[in-house]
């Protein structure tokens, strides 16, 4: 890649808001993006409210420009569960193919995978991933995806061709 990708952790938690709970899958999502070079621009956790939610994806897409946001929690079947809900108000594309593919491998591992309802899009050059809350489930994830994000990021950042080019002068 040309630029290192700039990123952004939304933890979506009532107990973890209130801090009754350790955000412990924002720590595993830290841990194997830095390890793929990737640098964390910033890190909040709302409750799960779906206005909250929007105006902090909508800060970090706009303000931080950041590459990529990983949301975690909020895409289950509970009432308050509303990520999804609110990622889907605020992109313009849909990526259709990570949380697809997430369930897919993730079915592999556990029958619940099917349960997810994570998304995925694109709100101008930010690509948002919306993962479960389970830290295991989010690792199992981050494992599944990490190979393609790159080549992703890249292609929005309309690097793609440049790096292309510069792999044939080599």
């Amino acid at each position: 890649m040309l630029h290192k990708v700039r990123f952004a952790i939304l933890t979506v938690s009532d107990k973890g808001y209130r801090r009754e709970r350790e955000d412990i899958s924002a720590n595993v999502i830290k841990e194997k993006m830095e390890k793929v070079g990737y640098q964390l621009i910033d890190y909040k956790i709302v409750p799960d409210e779906k206005d909250m939610i929007k105006d902090v994806l909508i800060g970090f897409c706009d303000e931080k420009k950041v590459d990529l946001i990983l949301t975690t929690g909020g895409t289950g079947f509970s009432p308050r569960d509303v990520t999804p809900e609110a990622t889907k108000e605020i992109v313009e594309k849909e990526v259709p193919g990570i949380p697809e593919i997430i369930r897919l491998k993730s079915y592999k591992i556990t029958h619940r995978a099917m349960l997810s309802r994570g998304y995925s899009g694109i709100r101008g050059s930010t690509l948002i991933i919306n993962l479960p809350g389970s830290p295991k489930a989010v690792g199992e994830s981050l494992e599944i995806i990490i190979p393609a994000l790159g080549h992703g990021i890249e292609v929005l950042r309309g690097e793609a061709y440049e790096c292309a080019e510069k792999r044939k002068d080599a």
